[in-house]
């Protein structure tokens, strides 16, 4: 046997869970085909996603085809949820990309195909709802190549579109589409030299067979994207959808053997509480009572108590699950979404292939809840989803979360109702900005000299990172100079400080050199016991990084980004003079506009916290006609005065503060007297 790991990717209503259940009844697995409408499909089983008629949470359902197995993943087509598909992303080995052929090309399946293409994953398309008033074939194919890409290949002609008796003809050995010399030997031509050289000098022996095989290889590498239509509620084109999904898709031969190797990319709770983490194997097995080690090396995960596979429609206990299959583990309550099992060399880790949320919120609890509940219902919200970063303002007793969008708000305030029995509102949200260094800046406190109340010395430099490279922290003092719990709590303390900048946003791109450090050695009184009043502890370097830091940052200085969006704004030409000015009260910045036939296309930046007020007049606008999408670019400097973001810490800016908050202390001015007599100079 082997197993196909499918996903199935569209934007929001083209008929992604529908094309679901169509697939799941053909093959046996259901006896009824459910709807949406309906809130009886398969994969929909939140009672959120039934009542809203979208898909929310990945799902994982099975079926077989001869002798593969297909698991098929069903993703959420709203791009509020695309850190969902992106989880799912790394644990594909193929895809079918619905499109409708109503609505034809969106935003967000310009974003899934691209994104597809960049990870070369082997993907079909399929044109769904071709029995839809409005729908369209022949523009709708020349669209897909325009605006998807050029490598696509249609395997059939609609009859009768928009109507009930709408049907995919697929085509045959005797149809020109498969001639020597037709579309399908020119695409593959483009794709492979030793085929345009057998194209060119011998077409006679180009076959319908051989180009079907050429077609099935070059789909496998992701270069061709054969096109099939139909609808999933009438089932038309869905049979042969399906011989194409096993014909085209590489499926991965079932082996065990080799290290065990895997990836986690869906962590849930069960009825009892308890977790049940979704995971690709990629190599090896693993087997129940197998103890895993945590994702970071650090400690483990816990034991393996029951593993389930997903076979014929459901979920089946067994004793192992290995190479190619996707697995549930239980037992592994350290277990987070991305991590590794095993050797990671033979497993991908998670990889961001979106941009990260551009805004956040503030959870208000309401009258009577329990904020306790409230912190535990949004820590376990995010074990499920990461991207929403909870952070919890101790100070003033807040929980914040990040956002894709207004209908994820939606859908928290919803889950935290349903499933937790928790009511909350949510401030107004607001732009995620971030902060970079202009210059490099040194910071250092010594050991017993003023104003250092901590038995540790911490030098630091700072310093200007590339955009996307993140924290890096390197030493310029020998490693054997102080024990390693120490440097390491340093790092640890720089990485969590960094988190909030000088104007309270993280900083997420910094070169940091520790260039000093000291402390004092163990020291025992005349009986024995350790004081460690007289010697340094990892709390000391925990406590004074932050102070340290911050006054490197300062140092050096800071400038506080705003994220800016790439759009593509098409609207009909007569309503281009009234987008323009709109535009530019959005401070957008657009370039050369384009005329397209009786439209204009124009593309530039615009910041992020302008985009949902453009979506919102944009109707207005453009008669209903306008078209936008847009996706990160990167972060911007902010023109004139910088915003600032509460802080969260004991604010390591204020020392006064600072040490009063973590110490209940300030220093008098005197020496600090916790340094031993005698602390030997070379620590300090």
């Amino acid at each position: 046997m082997s197993t196909l790991n499918l996903g199935i990717l569209a934007h929001v209503d083209a008929g992604k869970t529908s094309l679901t259940e169509r697939l799941l009844y053909a093959a046996g697995v259901i006896d009824r085909i459910g709807r949406v409408d309906d809130g009886d499909t398969r994969t929909d089983s939140l009672a959120l996603e039934r009542r809203r008629g979208i898909t929310i949470k990945s799902a994982v359902v099975s079926f077989t085809l001869g002798d593969i197995t297909v698991n098929l993943i069903d993703t959420p087509g709203h791009p509020d949820f695309i850190a969902e598909v992106e989880r799912v992303l790394s644990v594909l080995d193929g895809a079918v990309l619905v499109v409708s052929a109503v609505e034809g090309v969106q935003a967000q399946t310009r974003v899934l195909m691209r994104t597809l293409r960049r990870l070369g994953i082997p993907t079909l398309i399929f044109v769904n709802k071709i029995d839809r008033t409005g729908a369209r074939h022949d523009d709708l194919l020349r669209e897909l190549a325009a605006k998807l890409t050029p490598a696509v290949v249609p395997m059939g002609t609609v009859r009768r579109p928009g109507t009930r008796d709408a049907a995919f003809l697929p085509y045959g050995a005797t149809d020109p589409a498969f001639a020597p010399t037709g579309p399908v030997a020119e695409r593959l031509a483009e794709q492979d030299d030793a085929f345009l050289a057998a194209y060119v000098e011998n077409p006679a022996r180009l076959t319908y067979g051989r180009l079907r095989r050429e077609l099935a290889a070059r789909t496998r590498q992701a270069l061709i994207h054969p096109v099939f239509s139909g609808s999933a509620i009438s089932g038309a084109g869905v049979d042969t959808l399906t011989r194409g999904i096993r014909e085209f898709l590489p499926a991965t031969a079932d082996d065990e053997r080799g290290p065990a190797a895997g990836t986690v990319f869906k962590v849930e709770r069960g009825p009892a509480g308890e977790k049940i983490a979704y995971v690709r194997m990629f190599s090896g097995a693993l087997r129940v009572r197998d103890r895993l080690p945590a994702g970071d090396g650090d400690g483990d995960t816990g034991r393996i108590t029951a593993i389930g596979v997903f076979e014929d429609g459901g979920t089946v206990r067994r004793a192992s699950v290995g190479a190619g299959r996707i697995g549930t583990l239980r037992g592994l309550g350290g277990i987070r979404i991305g991590d590794v099992i095993g050797d990671p060399a033979a497993a991908p880790a998670a990889r961001r292939h979106f941009s990260p949320p551009t805004l956040e919120t503030v959870v208000v609890p309401g009258e009577g809840t329990d904020t306790g509940a409230l912190h535990t219902a949004l820590t376990q919200l995010a074990e499920q989803d990461p991207l929403i970063n909870l952070r919890q303002d101790e100070i003033r007793r807040e929980l914040s979360v990040s956002l894709y969008g207004e209908v994820q708000k939606e859908v928290i305030q919803a889950t935290l109702a349903d499933e937790y029995g928790v009511d909350v509102t949510f401030r107004e949200t607001t732009t995620i900005c971030v902060e970079r260094l202009t210059g490099t800046g040194n910071a250092v406190e010594v050991m017993g000299k003023e104003p250092n109340p901590f038995l540790a010395t911490v030098g630091l430099r700072v310093g200007p990172a590339a955009p996307g490279s993140g924290v890096g922290f390197t030493l310029e003092v020998e490693l054997g100079s102080m024990p390693y719990a120490f440097m390491k709590a340093i790092e640890d303390t720089v990485r969590a400080t960094l988190n909030e900048g000088l104007y309270g946003w993280a900083v997420p791109d910094c070169a940091v050199v520790l260039t000093r450090c000291g402390y004092a050695p163990r020291q025992s009184h005349a009986h024995g016991t350790f004081d460690k009043s007289m010697s340094s502890t990892g709390g000391d370097f925990r406590l004074l990084t932050p102070l340290v830091l911050m006054a490197a940052l300062k140092d050096a200085g800071t400038v506080v980004c705003e994220p800016m969006h790439h759009f593509r704004l098409d609207v009909p030409a007569d309503t281009f003079g009234t987008v323009l000015p709109a535009l530019a009260r959005r401070r957008a910045v657009p370039h050369t506009p384009s005329a397209h036939g009786r439209s204009y296309v124009v593309e530039g930046e615009i910041p992020a916290a302008e985009i949902h007020a453009l979506e919102q007049q944009l109707p207005a606008l453009t008669g209903g006609e306008g078209a936008l999408e847009a996706s990160f670019a990167h972060h911007r400097p902010v023109v004139g005065d910088f915003p600032t973001r509460a802080r969260t810490d004991h604010d390591p800016l204020n020392r006064k503060e600072y040490l009063l908050g973590v110490v209940r202390r300030v220093p008098t001015g005197a020496p600090d007297t916790r340094r031993p007599p005698g602390a030997d100079p070379r620590h300090g």
